[in-house]
């Protein structure tokens, strides 16, 4: 009899020992972390930020003699001297620069000792290239100089304001906050005078300054263009070559001026005027539900389009309906806009 009841105790101890581990085990499949372990671990931020992105409420954005003001106003960021909230995409990539400051962890710091004078200017940052200075409700919270990218062109050279500390950030941080400051600055209206005598809205919310790759998508086929170390324009397939030692792009130089001289006219692309809501049931009608033409624009480093522009039916004899997709209203923009895309595809041995 004792023999059996210390069996027992023992097929009872292990059941309970199963039904722990259990536990345990589901806690740590729906909470991703073992059950009080995160109140143990200390949760300091990485990033150059020490405060929240939450917190920020005004960020000046300067770049040579030019600058850019945003609020924060709920439920977004504005534009000083504009009075409508600001454009989504812009609001989104505010919220991603910011949190990049917040997470993004230097993969050096160059302590004063190691600094002289001159070393700013090697840096680019005697002057800097662009400053961000953030405000809280309490006053300037940061000031982050940008500075030109090491060697490698991996990253970039960035020091926060009062501070004599340099730091290599990641090459998307800064690049972010470049496309910040690009986008308020075209969204607020600071454009060319060609564009502004036409009295139309430009269609394209960032400059082709920052885009680093095109995709062209006509009659069923894809086209991507990108831009090499240098920032020069290749067909992706077919057009470029591998040199030794590594898997780099070389542009050919004949068609790199073509590719450059179409894209660049985006910068002054306008709509023309604007027909109707961005809705399903109106994009049908202007031959929007299935587009002929659509070209998607990526910043560097990035997989997600920054813009995504849908050309449709004709309007009429010299304008053609497009769009800004998924929530951009239909509008109409002249016919070469479209043309231009079809004879660049044309051009580069691309097109039908």
């Amino acid at each position: 009899m004792r023999g059996s009841a210390i069996s027992g105790a023992a097929r009872w101890k292990t059941s309970l020992a199963i039904t722990v581990l259990l536990a345990l085990l589901l806690a740590l499949v729906f909470s991703g972390q073992w059950p009080g372990l995160h109140s143990k671990l200390p949760s300091s931020p990485k990033g150059l930020l020490a405060i929240s992105p939450n917190e920020i409420e005004r960020i000046d954005m300067r770049s040579g003699a030019d600058s850019v003001a945003l609020r924060h106003q709920p439920p977004g960021w504005t534009i000083e001297s504009v009075d409508s909230i600001a454009r989504a995409e812009l609001i989104s990539h505010v919220d991603t620069a910011l949190k990049f400051l917040s997470i993004s962890e230097p993969s050096r710091e160059i302590p004063a000792g190691e600094l002289a004078a001159e070393s700013f200017a090697v840096f680019g940052l005697d002057p800097p290239s662009e400053v961000a200075v953030l405000e809280t409700h309490s006053g300037i919270a940061a000031t982050v100089n940008f500075g030109t990218t090491n060697p490698a062109g991996t990253s970039h050279y960035v020091r926060l304001g009062g501070a004599p500390t340099v730091y290599l950030m990641p090459r998307h941080v800064a690049e972010e906050w470049r496309l910040v400051f690009d986008m308020a600055r075209r969204l607020r209206g600071k454009t060319s005078s060609v564009v502004m005598s036409r009295g139309a809205d430009l269609l394209l919310p960032v400059s082709m300054a920052q885009v680093w790759a095109v995709e062209i998508v006509a009659s069923g086929k894809l086209t991507r263009f990108e831009r090499d170390a240098a920032g020069t324009w290749f067909r992706h397939i077919g057009q470029h070559t591998h040199t030794a030692g590594g898997d780099v792009h070389v542009a050919d130089p004949t068609q790199a001026t073509i590719i450059d001289a179409a894209f660049r006219a985006f910068d002054a692309a306008v709509a023309e005027a604007r027909v109707a809501p961005g809705e399903a049931p109106h994009l049908a009608q202007y031959g929007l539900a299935l587009p002929t033409l659509i070209v998607l624009f990526y910043a560097r480093d990035s997989s997600t389009p920054l813009a995504r522009l849908e050309f449709g039916a004709p309007a009429d004899r010299l304008n053609r309906y497009a769009r800004l997709a998924p929530d951009g209203a239909v509008v109409t923009v002249a016919e070469f806009e479209p043309r231009r895309m079809t004879e660049l595809l044309k051009a580069v041995g691309a097109g039908s």
